[in-house]
Order: C-alpha cells, then structure tokens, then sequence
C-alpha cells in the first residue's frame, strides 16, 4: 500500500520509520525537558540551601575556647560560657556553693553547636556556667590519633574511648565543683561510658545527669521504621559496605552532592517527628552537621553502637538528680530505651513528647530548656535522704 501526494510516495514502511524518528525525536525533547526540569529544581534547592545558610543563626554562638588533651594525645576543643552575672542570694542555683557547672557532650555525626538553642537560652538567663565540646573527629576537634593513622575507616572507636575523653574534658574545663552531665544519643552514651570508667569521680561530683534520646544498650535490635527482617539482613552488610566507602572517602565525598537531595529526606525523616512543621531553617542546620562528618568518621563510630552495653553504669547517677527524655516518633533509640534507663534511676524525671523524634533538642528546645531548669534546680535541693556530693559542699577533687 501506497500513498501519492503530488511528486512524492510515500510506502507504509516509509510511515514507519518517519515515525520512529519522530517518536524517538520526541523521546529527546522529552528527556531534555525532564533534565532541564531537574536541574531546575537542583538550581533552585541550591539556592535555597544557600539562603537558608546565610541567613539562620544556628550554629553561631561561639564560647571561650580551650583543649583538652585525651590520655592518646587527641586534642579536644571544648568552650566555655561563663555567667555574665552573679545570681542573686535566693537564685534557685545559689543553694550549693559553688553552682553547678552544664557539660553537654552532643551525638553521633553532630557538633557542639547542636545545644545551640540550650546555649541561647542559658546565655540570656546569665547565671549559669556551661561548657560545650567536640567529640574526637567531630567538629572542631582533632581526629583520633590512631584513626588518623590508620587505614580510613579501619580504627574502630569505642565508646569507652569517649568516656574517657569526656573525663579529660571534664579535668581541663571543670577541674572542681559540681557538674550536671547533659548528653544526646552518643553523647549519653559517653555519660554512661565515664560512669563505668570513673565512678568514684561521678559519686563525688556529678549533682544532676540529663539523657536525652540515648540508650543504655540493645541497640542492635532496633530497625529504624523497617521490616525486622529486612534489618537484619541489612545489619550484616553495613559496617562492611561503610568501610569500603571509607576506604574511597575523596570519591565518596565528592559524590556527597548529587545525593544531597536524599540525604536531607532521610535527615529529616529519622531527625524530627514532625518534619513539615519544623523551621526549614533549623532542618538545613541539622543537615548540615550531618553533612560536614567524614564518611570515613561515620564508618569508625558506627560499630561501637551494636556493642554499646551500659546498664550497669547506671548505678552510679541513682544518687544524684536525673532528666530522661525522649520523643515518642525517635526511630535511632526509641523511647522504650529511655523508659528502661528511667526505671533504674529512682530519682529521674522520664518524659515521653509526643510527635517529636530523635533532634529533640532541636525540635523541641523551649521543653527541653525548661526540664535543664528543673534538673538544675532539683540538682541544687536534693530531697532529704539524697547524699549531697562532696563537690557541692564546695570540696575539690583530684583526679584519680
């Protein structure tokens, strides 16, 4: 079959192929549109990370620098905000002498600047000292001597480890006086690991001790929102697929941009319970830490966490003032884990908050900020029958 226009035939295999490179025409146009649509979008995610840096506080505030040296050598940067004026005689935190000092010890792939808004808020109130630190390989603190000299990702980090660093920071920055201990994730952990380490120092000088979304052990059962099977599967490949991205860390990270987009979904997935109603501002802050951890860091912690086992050290906070908190959508250490470390803690406040995930300091920082004061405050009156530390009767201690 044929058809004649004029001078030209046309046969029906002749459609066929002026079809085909119509179609795949089309199909060009269609794919070129798509691309410039997705760089589009790219450009204009960009831009808004950009402003959103630029223009959010977070991150900002910057305290007296000091170092504290860890028993390997790794030099760990701490600050120090120190009370801008004196409390006044029936200042509830004047009921020791002297007032405790705030050590906040951060989580896993974050910064100190994440207590940034605990630290605004204790920087308005005026009259507390509080101290900020990095962890090792976090922010601005040395990487670990024998991670650096180490393959990448080949030096496994314990938790341990960062039990003693937080007693290192803790003889550098608060060589005497009462402390309260406020740690996220990780950080509780160290808290726990100091504890187990160290509890004659915890007994004769820690007053108060905050774990907010942490736990004290089982982490290896958790399956962050997916099937248990699947996790289990998934469990088994992770440090390994972890360590060979370390080992080609320049390429990972130069491949970090083109996941940006992913990254901050799952960043805001497993960060906040509620992640659409949460500042975008305050999402691209917390994006941002995770962003600026090494890949090959990221492969050196993560092991510590299946073997993380701390119940026990628990023992050594019954005798001082307790906060536990967590949010009720945390899918890193569901509340449950907090619920098991407030039932060892006879003194401790446990609150559970509804619709909040694992950034709660983040997500919900004028509760937080609020139960710090309470902590602060029961920390300072214990109830009749609690041992005061030695500490807060004003002795000095040595370390051991």
């Amino acid at each position: 079959m044929s058809s004649t226009s004029g001078e030209q035939t046309v046969t029906a295999e002749g459609w066929a192929r002026r079809a085909g490179v119509a179609g795949a025409a089309l199909g060009v146009v269609a794919a070129g549109v798509a691309v410039e649509r997705l760089t589009v979008q790219r450009s204009v995610r960009r831009k808004a990370k950009l402003a959103l840096d630029a223009t959010g506080p977070y991150g900002t505030l910057r305290g007296t620098a000091g170092t504290a040296i860890a028993d390997d050598g790794t030099e760990l940067h701490y600050e120090v905000d120190e009370p801008t004026e004196q409390p006044p005689r029936r200042h509830r935190f004047r009921r020791t002498d002297p007032a405790p000092t705030l050590v906040f010890s951060h989580g896993y792939c974050l910064t100190q600047d994440s207590w940034h808004f605990q630290r605004e808020a204790l920087r308005e109130l005026g009259t507390v000292r509080a101290v900020y630190w990095d962890q090792r390989s976090h922010g601005r603190s040395e990487r670990g001597r024998a991670q650096a000299a180490g393959a990448r990702g080949a030096v496994p980090v314990s938790i341990e480890r960062l039990g003693r660093d937080l007693r290192a920071v803790l003889d550098a920055a608060v060589p005497d006086g009462p402390v309260v201990l406020v740690g996220h994730s990780m950080g509780g952990m160290t808290m726990m690991a100091l504890a187990a380490q160290f509890p004659d120092w915890v007994a004769e000088r820690v007053v108060g001790a905050a774990f907010v979304a942490t736990s004290a052990g089982g982490l290896g059962e958790v399956t962050y929102g997916l099937p248990a099977s699947g996790m289990r599967a998934l469990r088994r490949v992770v440090p390994g697929v972890l360590h060979t991205l370390a080992a080609y860390s320049t390429l990972v990270e130069r491949g970090r941009a083109a996941t940006a987009d992913l990254l901050a979904g799952l960043v805001k997935h497993y960060s906040f319970g509620e992640p659409r109603t949460v500042d975008p501002a305050v999402a691209r802050f917390a994006e941002r830490m995770i962003e600026a951890t090494p890949i090959d860091v990221v492969a050196e912690f993560y092991p510590a966490f299946h073997g993380h086992e701390k119940t026990e050290a628990l023992t050594a906070f019954t005798a001082c003032a307790s906060l536990v908190m967590a949010g009720d959508k945390d899918q890193l250490t569901p509340h449950a884990h907090s619920e098991a470390i407030a039932s060892l803690l006879p003194d401790a406040l446990l609150e559970i908050v509804p619709d909040t995930g694992h950034l709660l300091m983040l997500e919900r920082p004028e509760l937080l900020n609020g139960r710090l004061l309470d902590l602060m405050e029961r920390a300072c009156t214990p109830p009749p029958g609690r041992r005061i530390p030695r500490a807060a009767r004003g002795a000095r201690t040595t370390r051991r």
